[in-house]
């Protein structure tokens, strides 16, 4: 089955499409990667995406259209991604559409009291007549989970080991691990979680640094210009979110671009150079995803394989090598699955479970009381079809 799947992150940077073809079901799932594409945001969407996210500077009409301009946009890169591929369209079964998260909810006890993804799911499948499922995160939420980290899901579909323990960490706007038990440690359960930020907190600074004139540290080199403030970074380390113990996640509802400003007004006024900043910023997220695996990891890691957009920032790679001594860190590439587009490839897998009814993932990964089939079906053009060959 031909699936695409779309995701616009924490770091609103662009949206993520790519278009795979998986076969079989668990535990013998097979995922190949056909094409993928990345569609960066215009300076204005992003902007706008921004403010929707703000809870002081957000308006609810402007949250309106914005799911109805996202869903116009999600729809085009999907179209885009088939014809690059040289696909028909009558070809692809499946979108799974993440969308993009304007807020997630968490109570004082840790809950998720709710989870809001934007981006028309009608709009998308009205577009390209491909039956689309989503709003992927609510159901777990409802099931008492924390809707995150999702990534998780595709770690214990596909990169368990045999016989040793793995941690999978994804580094987008938020940072996330999954500790992965073996195969063979039967009824042993995983456990996954949100480290605290991933690149979303070092694109803000950067981005206030330089007037806008740069939205990230471009392969790290700013924060390999800067020395660590060790005293600050201790502080910072003492937020209570860092404290809090698993299941847990968290959003730009925390770690937001008001925080990075007063993050950068605090180094400032340390006495720090921007670089200093930027530095401590990244030994920040650096040191908090190791924290994670050295209190939380059940039992010692085997090996530590990194995804996402920072593992473009060869600065805070280095930094989380340091952090983890002894632990071989591998790329998520040298898997066979591109690191970049990871979160697109799993919200097609997410999307053909779901289409075929299925939840066999482990609750643990979300807190959730059961694992659930997830999301929302808008069906295209193409839903007869489908429901026939299914049937």
């Amino acid at each position: 089955m031909l699936v695409v799947g779309l995701i616009s992150g924490t770091s609103v940077d662009g949206i993520d499409a790519a278009l795979v073809e998986i076969q079989g079901k668990p535990p013998t799932l097979e995922l190949e990667l056909i094409h993928a594409i990345t569609l960066p945001y215009e300076p204005d969407m992003r902007e706008k995406i921004l403010l929707a996210c703000d809870p002081e500077l957000g308006k609810t009409p402007e949250v309106c259209v914005l799911n109805f301009a996202l869903g116009e946009a999600f729809a085009e890169l999907a179209l885009q991604l088939i014809q690059e591929a040289d696909v028909s369209v009558d070809e692809v079964a499946l979108i799974g559409s993440h969308g993009q998260t304007i807020w997630h909810e968490i109570g004082p006890a840790g809950e998720v009291l709710g989870t809001l993804q934007i981006g028309s799911a009608a709009v998308i499948a009205e577009r390209t007549g491909i039956t689309t499922i989503s709003n992927l995160r609510a159901r777990d939420v409802a099931a008492g989970g924390q809707g995150a980290p999702f990534a998780a899901i595709f770690d214990w579909l596909m990169l368990r080991l045999p016989q040793e323990w793995r941690a999978i960490v994804n580094i987008g706007g938020i940072g996330n691990v999954t500790i992965l038990p073996p195969y063979s440690a039967e009824g042993i359960a995983p456990l996954a979680m949100d480290t605290g930020p991933g690149c979303g907190m070092i694109d803000s600074v950067v981005s206030a640094i330089t007037a806008g004139a740069m939205t990230f540290d471009e392969g790290g080199k700013r924060a390999a210009r800067g020395t660590v403030s060790d005293g600050w970074l201790n502080e910072l380390l003492a937020l209570p979110y860092f404290q809090k113990k698993p299941p847990k996640t968290t959003g730009r509802e925390l770690f937001s671009r008001r925080l990075a400003l007063d993050w950068l007004r605090e180094g400032r006024r340390r006495g720090l150079k921007d670089e200093d900043i930027i530095a401590t910023v990244t030994a920040l997220t650096a040191t908090s995803i190791a924290d994670c695996i050295h209190k939380h990891a059940p039992a010692p890691v085997h090996e530590l394989i990194v995804a996402g957009g920072g593992t473009a920032n060869h600065t805070l790679i280095s930094m989380l090598r340091d952090q983890l001594p002894g632990t071989p860190l591998r790329l998520h590439d040298e898997l066979g699955y591109l690191a970049e587009f990871k979160e697109a490839m799993f919200f097609a897998l997410l999307a053909y479970e779901s289409w075929h009814g299925r939840a066999e993932w482990h609750p643990a990964l979300t807190g959730a009381r059961h694992a659930s089939v997830l999301g929302d079906i808008t069906p295209g053009e193409n839903f007869a079809v489908l429901q026939g060959a299914n049937g």
